[in-house]
C-alpha cells in the first residue's frame, strides 16, 4: 500500500506544531526550574514570554492549516480533531493563557497567589491537543493499493 497526501502543507504545520507541543509544553516548561540560577520569577517570567510566542504560532498554523484545506477541497470540510484543536486554542488564547499570565505577574511581583487548577487545567487541554493533532495529521495520509 501507498500513501498519498493531497495537503502536505497541512501535514508540514501539523507535525511541526505536535513537535511544538513535546518541546516546550511537555519538556520547557517544567525543565526550566532545574537550571541553575532560574528562580521561579526568573522561571516565570521566561515561560509568559515562550507562551506567548507559542501560541501566536499556533494560530499561524491553524490558519495554514484551514487554508490549505480550502485551497485543496475548494470548501471547508474540517477534520472534527481539528475542530478540537481549534476550540482548545480560542480557550486558551482568551481564557487560560490571560489567567496564568496574570498569576505569574503576581509571583514576580511577590504577591501571594492563591491555589488554582489553572495548570492543570493547560496540561489537560494540551495533551488532548496532542492527541487530536496527531490523529488528525495521521488522517492526512490516504491508503490506496498499489
Amino acid at each position: 500500500m501507498k500513501s498519498k497526501v493531497e495537503q502536505p502543507i497541512a501535514v508540514i504545520c501539523t507535525f511541526t506544531w505536535v513537535g511544538f507541543i513535546c518541546a516546550i509544553s511537555f519538556m520547557e516548561a517544567w525543565l526550566k526550574f532545574r537550571a541553575p540560577g532560574v528562580t521561579l520569577p526568573i522561571g516565570l517570567g521566561i515561560g509568559r514570554l515562550v507562551f506567548a510566542a507559542l501560541n501566536k504560532v499556533e494560530w499561524v498554523f491553524a490558519v495554514a492549516i484551514l487554508i490549505s484545506n480550502i485551497r485543496i477541497a475548494k470548501k471547508i470540510s474540517i477534520n472534527p480533531f481539528y475542530i478540537i484543536v481549534v476550540l482548545i486554542l480560542i480557550v486558551q488564547t482568551v481564557w487560560l493563557l490571560p489567567a496564568l499570565d496574570a498569576r505569574a505577574e503576581l509571583y514576580i511581583e511577590g504577591k501571594t497567589v492563591p491555589p488554582s487548577n489553572l495548570h492543570l487545567y493547560y496540561a489537560i487541554a494540551e495533551g488532548i491537543k496532542f492527541i487530536s493533532l496527531s490523529v488528525f495529521g495521521t488522517k492526512l495520509f490516504k491508503l490506496k493499493n498499489g
